[in-house]
């Protein structure tokens, strides 16, 4: 499937499906389910913890980004930290340059595995986004990736929920994650 045939299948999906979005990443299209309310309260949190410690961002609700080494892949992470109003008029499938964070959070379906914990990583690495953070509600943990070099993260550091971090180079964010332990099951 090309880029071309992706983008035209995930307009009409958009038109005729509920709870379904489409993506195209590592050249094999995916589904993603829509989030719970859980997965809901994890991306609320983090925007409040980012427009008050960085006010100049802002955490996009799963902006579609192009991704990958030469730009081919399409996702849609749950969240996109760059500066307030940079998309604006951006097609749908934006240009990843100004983003400096994206976030997934796990969801309870069979893909997530392959999808969050394989797939996006290296094609966030791949496109030069600095830091992924994956939220995952299955092992309690969060994960940041950073310094991508050569399509893939040079730096991986895992902690539990109810650890305190800080995000690296260029988010500089620190987060307390206890609340994190609230919107698992």
């Amino acid at each position: 499937m090309t880029t071309e045939e992706f983008e035209e299948l995930a307009r009409a999906a958009d038109r005729v499906t509920e709870g379904v979005r489409l993506e195209f990443v590592d050249g094999r299209l995916g589904a993603k389910a829509m989030p719970d309310g859980d997965h809901g309260c994890i991306l609320e949190w983090l925007t409040r913890t980012f427009l008050l410690l960085r006010p100049e961002l802002w955490l996009f609700y799963e902006q579609g980004l192009e991704v990958e080494t030469y730009r081919s892949g399409r996702a849609r992470p749950d969240g996109v930290l760059a500066p307030t109003g940079v998309f604006a008029g951006q097609p749908e499938w934006a240009n990843p340059e100004p983003v400096l964070l994206v976030v997934e959070v796990t969801s309870h379906d069979r893909d997530t595995d392959l999808r969050d914990r394989q797939e996006k990583p290296i094609a966030y690495a791949q496109t030069g986004i600095p830091v992924y953070l994956l939220i995952d509600r299955d092992s309690c943990e969060l994960v940041v990736y950073s310094e991508p070099r050569g399509g893939r993260y040079e730096r991986i550091l895992t902690v539990p929920f109810g650890s305190k971090i800080s995000l690296p180079e260029p988010v500089r964010v620190d987060l307390d994650t206890e609340s994190l332990k609230n919107w698992v099951d």
